[in-house]
């Protein structure tokens, strides 16, 4: 008889500006199973990229993390996040700006909501950001999987302006500060 299981996964919900950038980093992140891109948090169902880009769905550019809670927890996944993204811009990471791009932190349980907002408090009174942490905490709902060309873009066009330019520096960033957590 087979004993062996896989292990227990747990998934967080994240909205930090471009889905290519946050996928490209929880990627390398130790105890990350798999990565998604996706729309969370909108009122149209099944929204397209095109009708996200124009604002017409309300819905955030989010990844969908499954990890493992025995490897790296919840509260170290958010830890990452307020590093690589300013939480502190409403609807805008650099030069993206809508409401596509929001900061949110969509939870899929109570406890995870607690953390999240525990997590947040702590990051602002530490002064650990400039300014007010605007991200969003709420329960994900209507979560709508990206287009096959979205997923795990960073990947495949490293060279491609956007990559170069924006993602790259923040897989760095990631890489620096949290040398311990990558891949290996």
């Amino acid at each position: 008889m087979n004993t062996d299981t896989a292990p227990a996964t747990e998934i967080a919900t994240l909205a930090g500006g471009c889905f290519w950038c946050t996928e490209a980093v929880y990627l390398d992140v130790d105890g990350v199973v798999a990565v998604e891109s996706g729309y969370s948090n909108g009122h149209a169902v099944k929204p397209s990229y095109e009708q996200v880009c124009r604002g017409d769905t309300g819905h955030a550019e989010v990844v969908r993390v499954s990890f493992d809670p025995a490897r790296i927890s919840f509260r170290e996944l958010l830890e990452i996040f307020f590093v690589v993204h300013d939480p502190t811009t409403l609807n805008r990471q650099g030069n993206d700006v809508g409401t596509q791009y929001r900061s949110g932190i969509y939870t899929h349980s109570d406890e995870q909501t607690r953390v999240a907002r525990e997590v947040i408090a702590e990051l602002e009174a530490s002064g650990g950001v400039r300014g007010k942490v605007v991200t969003e905490v709420e329960p994900e709902r209507n979560y709508w999987r990206a287009e096959a060309y979205h997923q795990n873009y960073f990947a495949q066009h490293p060279e491609q302006g956007y990559c170069a330019f924006v993602v790259a520096p923040k897989v760095e960033k990631f890489r620096k500060t949290f040398k311990d957590r990558v891949r290996r």
